[in-house]
């Protein structure tokens, strides 16, 4: 798929970088593709080769990629040094209020407007996303948006002091729920057996929250990528991330199938009618 090597930096050049102010806050966004919209929202430490790599497969399934620069070097491939850094300073922010259940992050908002933004400029249906680890719970405060159809929680780490703690307010979580079972709508969910940023008891306080509309699947440690950048060896040091780093690009591979079942869904639930 014209892939470019994975620890070295990535240009982004075929997406084109667009500063795009919603409310208060102004954002670099990476746009690419055509047909209905999908935000990959990155994982920590940023968009990585690995993220954009990501981006680039939901691109040519046929969707228009929202790929925001939320926090790091746009492009870098992973560094130690620089991940942790990144990494202490998104858990200490406001914005992103990485401790402590019952609350949705301040820049959910801001994501909830760019989903708004990309169905008014993509039109279809609506528009899907995709959180990974830091921001893997992102995608479910997005419902909160009525153009967002097709949320997909990879790993949600948030809050990293609640291993059961669900990162959206109660209130909201009510909303969601009605508008799902309303729709008929459901939230895609994947995690390793062994994370320990997000173990058994998120997914089941997911689970009891939303019923059958949260769909969650649990690959073993086994398919996941040993071959991993240092940060993810020395910092996060367990299967995490299923569509990125811990990601083997081979047939037959779950964390393979983990990733088509989710451009399925997003075909599925975006597609245009007739």
């Amino acid at each position: 798929m014209g892939m470019g090597k994975l620890d070295e930096y990535d240009p982004l050049e075929d997406f084109a970088p667009r500063k795009i102010t919603l409310g208060e806050a102004t954002k670099m966004v990476h746009v690419s593709g055509t047909g209905p919209g999908v935000i990959v929202i990155p994982e920590v430490p940023g968009i990585s080769p690995h993220v954009a790599r990501f981006a680039r497969w939901v691109r040519e399934a046929g969707f228009t990629v929202y790929l925001p620069s939320l926090y790091g070097r746009d492009g870098e491939p992973v560094d130690l040094e620089v991940g942790q850094a990144v990494f202490k300073r998104v858990c200490v922010s406001a914005e992103f209020r990485a401790f402590g259940a019952g609350g949705s992050a301040p820049v959910t908002r801001w994501l909830r407007a760019l989903a708004r933004l990309a169905h008014e400029e993509c039109g279809g249906p609506g528009v899907g996303a995709i959180g990974m680890c830091f921001s893997g719970n992102f995608a479910l405060s997005m419902m909160l948006e009525p153009s967002m159809l097709a949320p997909v929680l990879s790993g949600p780490a948030l809050p990293l002091d609640d291993d059961a703690g669900l990162h959206i307010a109660q209130e909201e979580l009510q909303v969601v729920k009605q508008r799902l079972d309303k729709e008929d709508l459901t939230v895609m969910a994947y995690r390793f057996e062994g994370d320990r940023f997000c173990k058994p008891q998120r997914f089941a306080a997911y689970q009891e929250a939303l019923g059958d509309r949260f769909i969650g699947r649990v690959l073993p440690d086994s398919a996941a990528n040993p071959d991993v950048p240092e940060f993810f060896r020395e910092v996060v040091r367990t299967p995490h991330n299923v569509v990125t780093v811990h990601l083997i690009d081979e047939e037959g591979q779950p964390t393979l199938h983990a990733r088509d079942e989710i451009l399925e869904f997003f075909s599925r639930r975006l597609a245009c009618d007739g």
